[in-house]
């Protein structure tokens, strides 16, 4: 298996914040993981109660050749602990070890871990550095890359938050062999997503590669977090701050962020909801003439593929509508009061658009009716 020093790193250019993602097997082992990292008096590695146990020696055991003293806080495990009182924890560990603004944050785990971890970094002392080594596939793919982090609140997911960006992005695809089934597929949701997006071409294989995916291939998977970091790393560097392209990275997400406050945090995982959610916005998508029915079946189909749900939630039993209209009010790409959406136009381009509230109250009810009742 290939390490760090035989795959060339993705780079996210950002001018003096510009960073590598690494992709291999065996980076929590291999001390050129580091190579250009400051070395400071101390480090703390962010980790929860699940990937901690499994990985938290080894980057310790990594570290120690660049800073005398690691630290390691284990925070709950789970969407509905992305919270204040889990970032406290963060900053508790950084005061009670006396860090100071030299000492590098590592985030290891999955996307609640890094936007957490992340966060932290941002604010403490006004900013220090940390690095993102990401556990899960999802993580890998795009909540490590582009220096987004957040927490949530309980009227909006991520609505809390700053962008930060990391010194490097560590994706060890050994990590992988523990990720649970479902997480898996969670993750395939933000792989998929680039296609209909950016590159139909990379969607064609990822139709092509499924089962290879979701069996854990090293090649496929090595080549869809490849792919999937270039082209966000691109996007990233078009628009750091969101303000225009980079708003393209949540097709589904409008939708999916909806599904996953009304539910209730963890209720369904971010790429659950996000696959439905794209299934939401593909059948948008063509309400408004971008896409035709043969490409929201055919997503649809990938997205089942994958593992994830296409059939959306009922979110309230009296005014189901209202509930997915008023949380997708509180979204972060809302403006002046109207909902925008990212839809796809034509296939392989997203772009943002607002909708009337009838088109997309047909478009939520469609999308909690199983294939039976929609005829």
């Amino acid at each position: 298996m290939d390490s760090t020093c035989n795959n060339p790193p993705v780079r996210i250019d950002l001018g003096d914040r510009s960073y590598d993602i690494h992709i291999g097997h065996r980076l929590l082992d291999d001390p050129a993981s580091l190579d250009g990292l400051p070395v400071s008096t101390s480090a703390l590695i962010v980790s929860n109660v699940t990937v901690a146990p499994l990985y938290a020696a080894r980057v310790k055991a990594l570290l120690q050749a660049h800073h005398d003293h690691v630290h390691v806080v284990e925070l709950p495990d789970g969407e509905a602990y992305k919270d204040w009182g889990s970032l406290n924890l963060v900053f508790d560990a950084l005061l009670e070890h006396a860090c100071d603004r030299k000492t590098v944050i590592f985030a290891l785990g999955g996307g609640v871990v890094g936007d957490m971890a992340g966060f932290a970094a941002a604010c403490y002392m006004r900013g220090i550095p940390f690095v993102q080594i990401p556990t899960t596939l999802l993580a890998q793919v795009d909540s490590s890359v582009g220096g987004k982090t957040a927490i949530n609140h309980p009227l909006g997911k991520n609505m809390i938050g700053a962008f930060y960006q990391p010194l490097r992005v560590l994706c060890d695809l050994d990590t992988l062999s523990t990720l649970p089934q479902r997480e898996l597929s969670a993750g395939l949701a933000e792989v998929i997503k680039y296609g209909p997006i950016a590159d139909m071409a990379f969607f064609d294989w990822i139709e092509a590669n499924m089962l290879a995916l979701r069996e854990r291939s090293p090649e496929a998977l090595s080549h869809a977090i490849r792919r999937s970091c270039e082209i966000k790393a691109k996007v990233v560097g078009h628009d750091e701050r969101e303000s225009g392209l980079r708003a393209i990275l949540n097709f589904g997400h409008t939708f999916g962020h909806a599904i996953e406050a009304g539910m209730g945090y963890g209720q369904w995982l971010h790429g659950e909801a996000v696959g439905c959610g794209m299934v939401m916005a593909a059948r948008l998508s063509m309400a408004l003439g971008g896409v035709d029915q043969a490409f929201v079946d055919r997503l649809t189909r990938l997205v089942r593929a994958a593992g994830l749900p296409v059939v959306a939630p009922v979110l309230d039993e009296q005014d189901n509508v209202g509930r997915y209209l008023q949380l997708m009010h509180v979204d972060k790409k809302a403006e002046a009061g109207a909902i925008r959406f990212v839809v796809i136009d034509p296939p392989g381009n997203a772009v943002m658009r607002s909708a009337p509230d009838d088109v997309v109250a047909n478009v939520i009810r469609l999308s909690c009716l199983g294939d039976d009742q929609r005829g």
